[in-house]
């Protein structure tokens, strides 16, 4: 990773849409309001592990994949 990339909670925050049914934007919605998410990570085992175990908000891990993909995209 370079060290000047950005976060994947703060790339998630870019697909943020209070009136989007995606299932990106709920995703990053829901977030939004995780105080335990793991803001500063880019690491995607260390986020794969905690949506596991913690967001019960999300519906899907393929949703996370769908995303990550994004990410990665955005910060090659």
């Amino acid at each position: 990773m370079k060290s000047n990339a950005m976060s994947f909670y703060t790339f998630l925050m870019t697909l943020r849409n209070p009136d989007s049914t995606s299932e990106s934007a709920t995703f990053a919605n829901a977030a939004f309001f995780d105080s335990g998410f793991p803001k500063q990570s880019c690491d995607y085992d260390e986020i794969s592990s905690y949506l596991e175990l913690n967001a019960s908000y999300l519906a899907s891990m393929t949703i996370f994949d769908d995303v990550w993909q994004l990410y990665q995209a955005k910060i090659a």
